[in-house]
């Protein structure tokens, strides 16, 4: 296997198969929720614990994560964090009652909250800056597709097998990935980590556990708006008062300092922009579809899958576009069609031909794709190695936060706008409003890449990035 697959791929599709089975996971849970509390002889909405403790998890041991990873070493915690992360499913299936299904999912959030970010870690110590655009669109195309085929995969196995399937699928996965990592990775640490900052641990996983449930329980009518509210009050003050401690401790648990780097401070609020509107569309889209147009689980599913194929076409692009027109053009340019296309979402009605509909998004799953590609590069492009733990911990947390601003305000502003026709069930025009707010917001990325300068990123592209480099070397021979 060594021979057929080069390091700068093998890794990441390594590190890829764990972020799949993570993502894949969340939206296939979505789709059987309704089967599990009927199995469970508990009230639907009762099931959205399930959701809510799996990010509680997350944004309580993210911070950490990266310090972990130091301590123990990258190779070590993303092997046991794939472990917790199968034997948490595993535990899902075999629930027999929501507490105990809560229980489990908490320990899967365990092992997603250091999954994803270590796995990140290791695959940024394990391929060269030059090859680092190839190794992240292996990366990009799961996070992608987990989303699309999970409503489809979902209504398939609680229509034609069993709920407990939803978890179990996640076994040979989990097994497949041990024993690559076990394989293939090797065993990067850090020599003298620094000592856990055990008390802005505390504040940092409670302000975003607050904010992240108050965020997914907004305009859902799940609790009373003032408990949501205070979630939020919670989170908020608790955040600022990590953000003076930090400004005092040595080792912070999250390093705000890391944002004083301009491409990581451009990645981090650009990707944070675009991340809250293309977070509501799994959320979205099926319920327009579904509610909407009146068509079948399976069928919306099939359909948004089309958005798959195009992430898939951009993994041989990425590369070459890049190179050719640079990190700062392509994220300025890429940033409005992205949003522009996110709002054209919602000017589908149910009389769209369906060769319309799929054509969009194809191309929007294009183009989103390598915007992902190229914010969750050039995030790491000056990041010192030393400090490269920290950076994949503060990039997976805003990814987490952003995530859940994109569903809560999805789901406030279909509230606001059915509420505002007098009606509790949505139709088509509902979601207008949503997608074109939400494609606006993603567009205003276009503002956080601008500060960024022609050659930001280049060592990842190589020495034929940029025209500025080239004449460079060019000055170098006449100097000769």
């Amino acid at each position: 296997m060594r021979e057929l697959v080069p390091r700068h791929a093998l890794v990441p599709l390594i590190v890829a198969s764990a972020l799949f089975m993570e993502t894949l996971d969340s939206t296939v849970l979505a789709t059987a929720l309704p089967t599990i509390a009927r199995a469970f002889g508990e009230e639907p909405v009762r099931l959205n614990l399930a959701i809510t403790s799996y990010l509680f998890a997350l944004a309580v041991f993210i911070p950490i994560s990266g310090w972990v990873a130091d301590r123990f070493g990258a190779r070590r915690i993303f092997r046991l964090a794939i472990v917790v992360f199968t034997v948490g499913s595993i535990c899902c299936g075999l629930s027999q009652t929501l507490t105990e299904l809560v229980l489990a999912r908490i320990l899967q959030g365990i092992g997603g909250a250091m999954m994803v970010p270590v796995g990140r870690l290791v695959l940024l110590r394990s391929v060269e800056k030059s090859e680092l655009v190839s190794a992240m669109t292996y990366l990009t195309v799961p996070a992608l597709i987990g989303p699309m085929i999970g409503p489809p995969l979902g209504g398939f196995i609680t229509t034609y097998l069993s709920w407990r399937w939803v978890f179990w699928i996640n076994l040979p996965i989990g097994v497949l990935g041990v024993w690559l990592v076990t394989r293939y990775i090797a065993d990067i640490r850090e020599e003298r980590p620094p000592p856990l900052d055990f008390f802005g641990f505390i504040l940092s996983g409670v302000g975003l556990m607050g904010l992240v449930i108050g965020f997914e329980l907004i305009g859902r009518d799940i609790l009373p708006t003032g408990t949501v509210l205070i979630f939020f009050a919670v989170g908020t003050m608790t955040l600022i008062a990590f953000a003076f401690h930090a400004r005092r401790h040595a080792h912070p648990a999250l390093d705000l300092t890391l944002l004083r780097i301009l491409t990581f401070r451009s990645a981090i609020a650009g990707g944070f922009l675009l991340r809250i509107g293309i977070g509501a569309v799994p959320f979205l889209l099926p319920l327009m579809l579904q509610l909407g147009f009146g068509l079948s689980a399976f069928h919306s599913g099939l359909l948004t899958f089309v958005a798959a194929a195009g992430a898939l076409l951009m993994k041989v692009t990425a590369a070459p576009i890049l190179r050719r027109f640079g990190f700062r053009r392509v994220l300025l340019g890429n940033a409005i069609l992205c949003g522009a296309m996110l709002a054209s979402y919602g000017f589908f009605r149910p009389d769209t031909p369906a060769w319309l509909l799929m054509s969009v998004l194809l191309v929007s799953g294009y183009f989103r794709s390598l915007q992902f590609t190229g914010v969750n590069t050039i995030c790491y492009a000056d990041i010192p190695r030393e400090r490269m733990s920290m950076a994949t911990s503060f990039a997976s947390m805003a990814q987490q936060l952003s995530l859940s601003i994109g569903v809560g305000a999805g789901a406030l502003l279909l509230h606001l706008t059915v509420s505002a026709r007098g009606s509790t069930e949505p139709q088509a025009t509902d979601f207008t409003p949503a997608f074109v707010i939400l494609g606006a917001i993603s567009a205003c990325a276009f503002f956080a890449h601008l500060p960024l300068t022609r050659d930001s990123g280049a060592e990842m592209l190589g020495p034929r990035a940029t025209p500025s480099r080239a004449a460079a070397l060019a000055v170098v021979r006449d100097n000769k």
